[in-house]
């Protein structure tokens, strides 16, 4: 399986500009028939304008029309990064994965809401991880922050996911704890990783960190990007997991009964 990553610049409270960008790197990455494009979170208005809701998509309606569309356009598996939609009175950092007829196959909304920048008060939570299938083989999603939480990525794992997608728009300030965090998730669940930051600047004027990577269920980088807008290109070998799950099988040696005791 070929994977593009799009490490967009994306311009704060320019969602226009930022349509055009997109479609601009899609056309690039096409050029070398990527089954799969994976884009950064919140890349239609960055992380993020004030107030948020004026910028949000109602239903999500025009973003999904307009990510189907560049799916059947190039007959490929679209994973869309986040945008803020709103439903009801509510809006959420929603992720659209869509398959290489332009249809959608599911919808993830963050669960993990990064406090410290306020964005557990713009935003609502979402409530429900989610698991997909395009081409046959089963993936994972989870959203910049929600890699903190390692629990998240190992109910995916145990749901017999073989890679996990992550959109982000994480600080260049923490790029350590990026990669670190990518690669724990990797090495501890046994699966692939494909990571997808911004680059450029936040709304607060913050720089992005970039650096998307995909990295193979050993730990292993396959290929990182730097801090610049561009395009990541990777093969990814699914039998590989199978191999080193073999290896060292920790999902054998898992203890389920002990984690559900409370320590002395």
């Amino acid at each position: 399986m070929e994977v593009a990553v799009l490490q967009m610049q994306v311009a704060c409270g320019q969602p226009e500009k930022n349509i055009a960008k997109l479609h601009h790197l899609a056309t690039q990455a096409m050029e070398q028939q990527p089954d799969v494009l994976l884009l950064p979170e919140l890349w239609l208005t960055g992380f993020y304008p004030q107030p948020i809701r004026s910028y949000a998509d109602s239903n999500g309606q025009k973003t999904c029309a307009m990510l189907s569309a560049l799916a059947q356009k190039y007959q490929v598996n679209l994973i869309g990064g986040t945008v803020p939609i709103t439903l009801g009175d509510k809006v959420f950092n929603t992720s659209y994965i869509f398959d290489r007829q332009g249809q959608l196959i599911t919808t993830y909304q963050k669960t993990h809401l990064f406090s410290p920048s306020g964005e557990d008060r713009d935003f609502t939570a979402g409530e429900q991880l989610v698991t997909f299938y395009l081409d046959g083989v089963k993936f994972g999603i989870l959203v910049c922050y929600d890699i903190r939480f390692p629990e998240a990525a190992r109910k995916l794992a145990l749901a017999d996911t073989s890679l996990l997608f992550i959109p982000a728009a994480w600080p260049q300030k923490r790029l350590l704890h990026w990669q670190t965090l990518i690669r724990a998730r990797a090495i501890e669940n046994q699966l692939f990783v494909i990571a997808c930051n911004a680059a450029g600047t936040d709304g607060s004027g913050q720089q992005l960190a970039g650096h998307s990577a995909i990295i193979d269920p050993w730990g292993e980088t396959l290929a990182e990007a730097d801090a610049e807008e561009g395009i990541l290109h990777g093969t990814i070998q699914t039998d590989t997991q199978t191999k080193i799950r073999k290896t060292i099988n920790v999902f054998h040696d898992r203890r389920p009964a002990l984690y559900k005791k409370t320590p002395n």
